[in-house]
């Protein structure tokens, strides 16, 4: 599997339960709809927890400024991914999604990457 992996910061606009309601709500319908242009094979969204258990820990660990959410997009192998980039079909649905993330995501601010998960432990039954 390739995987994507997109850290979000939203944008100063918003709030983090605004930002979460438009990215689930909005966000993650057009994702859906547009898959099969994208030939992904899964997309999830990991949304950050707010509150005195996440700054305590940050705090703790000396972390940076959180991410307000990380979107994991996997397609089977390079070879999907890369045909996807030379669809018109396929770019059209990612000038879709670049166009609605402008309204949400503060793009400049939030990097993202293509990568390989190397699982170092998963508990047997449990969905990686």
């Amino acid at each position: 599997m390739v995987k994507l992996t997109f850290c979000l910061h939203r944008l100063s606009s918003l709030s983090l339960a605004e930002f979460q309601d438009y990215w689930l709500n909005k966000h993650g319908p057009l994702v859906r709809r547009l898959q099969p242009a994208l030939r992904m094979a899964r997309y999830v969204q990991v949304h950050r927890l707010d509150g005195d258990l996440v700054t305590g820990m940050q705090r703790v660990r000396g972390a940076p400024e959180p991410f307000d959410g990380i979107a994991e997009l996997w397609w089977t192998d390079e070879e999907t991914f890369r045909g996807a980039g030379r669809d018109p079909q396929a770019r059209e649905a990612g000038r879709l999604l670049l166009e609605d993330e402008a309204k949400f995501i503060d793009l400049a601010r939030s990097p993202l990457w293509l990568n390989r998960e190397q699982v170092i432990y998963s508990e047997s039954g449990a969905s990686c």
